[in-house]
């Protein structure tokens, strides 16, 4: 299970176990996983390793966070744990603070605008308004975005994913077993992880994670695949200049050329190069510990042709990009259809 700070939002630890209890699966492991917000992700990254071991046949992979228990800035308290709190939380820098700095940063060297960030935000949530299990199933128009209060320059209120509860869960199981279950798999074909420096002053370059490009790199090897070959992907969208950065970072789009992408309407539901076609962390919502485990649903569902009006038309093969803090954790799984 993939669970981040339940201990600061509901007052309970140990979730795992608590997870078999309401599941009627007494008996059986159960581990939870905390990355910040990579947490589903590597939960589900180990449940690959222990099958790929052949420890396991079968493993059922969740994530959790309920986050409405305490107010925003207790939330807010509570998601800087996932930051470096010797140099930068202590002394009051959010996540918000943060990906504004990125923002600045991508602004300044390639020239990326805020209305750039706006229109990742329109796209969100019009791919979010036909998505049963979005937050905000509502479109937003350029100038409604481009209008509400700064919440850390250059960020607005459209720029920022929500405060969420939410859950989601999946089976994963052998080549072999999976016959059994359907008749339409999905191959978690390459995986990788990656780690950065908690802290900013250590890192060079804002306008790049190199987590995100190092996991990306280690999941298409594995895959024996490239960016090029993949038709869409999902990727962790926390600010609207994360899923700029990450379709950078994940090779989609050469640095500099992510913003462009957004403009011209490459990375639309009927783009060329989709991205969070159900509306990502900004339009379904980001309860930090589900995110990862959402985010293969998602990718299962395009790619077995089950996402009804957010259908991509193009599914055979998908990357899978989740990262937690500052990009100081990142997990990015290739996935394909079975039959491809």
């Amino acid at each position: 299970i993939g669970c981040f700070i339940p201990e600061m939002l509901v007052h309970q630890g140990h979730t795992a176990p608590l997870l078999l209890d309401f599941a009627g699966l007494k008996g059986i492991p159960a581990t939870r996983h905390e990355d910040a917000c990579a947490s589903g992700a590597t939960a589900l990254r180990a449940a690959v390793m222990a099958i790929e071991s052949g420890m396991y046949d079968t493993v059922l992979v969740a994530g959790v966070e309920k986050m409405h228990s305490v107010s925003t800035n207790k939330v807010t308290e509570a998601l800087a744990a996932a930051a470096d709190d010797q140099f930068e939380a202590s002394i009051g820098l959010t996540f918000p603070g943060v990906f504004g700095i990125a923002a600045v940063a991508h602004m300044q060297k390639y020239g990326t605008t805020e209305e750039d960030m706006a229109r990742v935000a329109v796209k969100a949530h019009k791919n979010a308004s036909t998505n049963p299990y979005a937050q905000f199933q509502k479109e937003i128009t350029l100038e409604k975005a481009m209008t509400p209060r700064y919440i850390a320059w250059p960020l607005k209120l459209f720029d920022c994913s929500p405060i969420s509860d939410g859950a989601a869960a999946l089976v994963l199981t052998s080549t072999e077993k999976a016959k059994q279950y359907t008749d339409l798999p999905v191959k978690i074909t390459g995986t990788g992880q990656a780690s950065a420096s908690m802290n900013l002053c250590d890192r060079t370059d804002l306008t790049s994670f190199s987590a995100s490009v190092d996991a990306s790199r280690q999941a298409y090897k594995m895959a024996r695949l490239e960016a090029k070959d993949m038709d869409f992907a999902v990727v962790h969208d926390c600010f609207t200049i994360a899923e700029i950065i990450a379709s950078e970072d994940i090779g989609f789009f050469k640095h500099g050329e992510g913003a462009k992408a957004v403009r011209d309407g490459v990375t639309a539901l009927d783009g060329d190069k989709p991205i969070n076609p159900m509306g990502g962390l900004k339009g379904v919502g980001h309860p930090v510990g589900a995110t990862g485990v959402k985010q293969a649903v998602v990718i299962y569902r395009e790619l077995v042709g089950d996402a009804g009006p957010n259908q991509v038309s193009n599914h055979d093969t998908a990357v899978m990009h989740n990262f937690g803090g500052t990009g100081a954790t990142c997990v990015v799984n290739v996935m394909r259809r079975a039959d491809v």
